[in-house]
């Protein structure tokens, strides 16, 4: 397992986290202990988690390992975030300085802990001024509530907001950002990528294997059934299939996949998160399995290297739509002029 700076931090991770929505919902209890388990078996050292996940139940299992393992504690960088609603009234959801509050010592308390290394906020919140929240995770940082401050599902403009507004009131800074990031959803190259570069801000992605279509699980024209995600729940896998099988760049991408996978000997998830681990500004890519044998395939990336010849094909297959303008040729032209003569 390789291992990287947690953003512009000193603190190391492991390059896989093991991400916990599973936990509670698809994965009971039992389940969910050995995934911690076999993770840190494995060299893993990144746990991460929401208040939101099971209704707090994600947090309550991790925190029930922990106290079997107390001296897993100081081994593990543990993260967890609040932004989404977990009661009915009105201050039970957002990124207000009260509801914050309450989230986050309700998450210590399902967690069983003193402090959280990383917490984040979920989502952007329109009603929230970015200040109150961002003096928020200051104070939480202050009274050694959390580690370090970050956020999820934030825009370009969102992240660079918050990350010139921590600079410039002096507060604790934004050292990760957790957005989707695959092959399939490459997007945040446009803006955002270029904004964690710039400022130092951790990449964690999150559904790296894009729901499941870069495993190769899904088939052309196919609906899915039985065990698979969009084939447990026929509805809504009907209609999120046939977005994605309408696309012709799905099935390129899937192809390169399944062509690196076969020449190098290795899964196609294995590839598929390679690929994602060695992406700029990638601190830790956060897995989110079902089971221990879906969570050992993933973990097999650790040690997967791709080379050029791979990169370059997977680069190649997977890149996104780019339209004329602002991204395009002509949002070059219009950027570009030349010097003056002399």
């Amino acid at each position: 397992m390789r291992h990287r700076t947690l953003g512009g931090s000193g603190t190391v991770v492991s390059t896989l986290a093991l991400g916990t929505m599973t936990f509670g919902a698809e994965t009971d209890e039992a389940g969910s202990f050995a995934q911690l388990d076999r993770f840190v078996a494995a060299g893993g050292t990144f746990v991460d988690t929401a208040d939101v996940y099971s209704s707090g139940v994600s947090e309550e299992i991790v925190g029930r390992w922990l106290r079997r393992h107390p001296e897993r504690r100081d081994q593990l960088v543990i993260a967890t975030k609040g932004r989404f609603p977990m009661g009915p009234g009105p201050n039970d959801a957002g990124l207000s300085r009260v509801h914050l509050t309450r989230a986050l010592d309700a998450s210590l308390r399902r967690l069983g802990v003193e402090y959280v290394d990383l917490y984040q906020a979920h989502a952007w919140d329109p009603l929230t001024p970015l200040p109150e929240t961002l003096r928020f995770l200051d104070d939480a940082v202050r009274a050694g509530k959390i580690r370090y401050a970050g956020v999820s599902n934030f825009t370009g403009w969102q992240l660079q907001k918050a990350a010139l507004l921590t600079g410039h009131l002096g507060l604790a800074p934004i050292v990760t950002l957790q957005p989707q990031y695959n092959l399939l959803v490459r997007e945040i190259e446009f803006e955002i990528v270029p904004v964690c570069e710039n400022e130092n801000i951790g990449i964690l992605p999150w559904s790296p294997l894009g729901g499941g279509w870069l495993t190769g699980k899904y088939r052309r024209d196919t609906p899915p059934t039985g065990a698979t995600r969009l084939g447990e729940n026929p509805e809504r896998g009907v209609e999120a299939y046939a977005g994605r099988n309408a696309q012709e760049r799905t099935w390129r991408v899937v192809d390169a996949v399944r062509e690196v996978a076969q020449r190098r000997g290795v899964s196609m998830s294995a590839v598929a998160l390679a690929w994602l681990v060695d992406r700029p500004a990638v601190t830790s890519v956060i897995l989110g399995a079902r089971t221990t044998d879906q969570l050992d395939d993933n973990l097999s990336a650790a040690d997967l290297r791709l080379d050029a010849e791979d990169s370059r094909l997977l680069d190649e297959a997977s890149a996104p739509p780019v339209g004329d303008y602002p991204y395009g040729q002509a949002g070059v032209r219009q950027r570009g002029r030349e010097l003056p003569a002399g």
